[in-house]
């Protein structure tokens, strides 16, 4: 079992930068395909990036060019590097860990908050 704590939210005005890390501890996260997810208010919570075992990435269209996921295995940690924030970025952010991949997660984070201000 794998506990993930997000961090590194906060407030950032349009086209600013924020990096968001998720720490994770009980087990390494090299075991785990690992993802960032965000939810706004009143809306349903979305997909926005994963990286696999080995690297590979994916980004949500809405975010492709702007943020960037990362892993540090080494640290026990995830990253996404959010550049050119717009207001529609605004949400919780959250951070999972799947150990089947196909996008089903076993482990989440509490979450942190992201407000783009106009």
């Amino acid at each position: 079992q794998v506990q993930l704590v997000e961090s590194g939210g906060g407030l950032v005005q349009a086209g600013g930068s924020l990096r968001l890390s998720c720490a994770a501890s009980g087990r390494s996260i090299s075991y785990y395909f690992m993802g960032w997810f965000r939810q706004a208010p009143g809306k349903e919570r979305e997909s926005v990036a994963a990286i696999g075992l080995r690297g590979s990435t994916y980004h949500a269209d809405s975010v492709k060019g702007r943020f960037t996921i990362s892993r540090d295995n080494a640290k026990n940690t995830v990253y996404l590097q959010m550049n050119s924030v717009k207001p529609e970025d605004t949400a919780v952010y959250y951070c999972a860990a799947s150990s089947r991949g196909g996008g089903e997660y076993d482990f989440w984070g509490q979450g942190t908050q992201v407000t783009v201000s106009s």
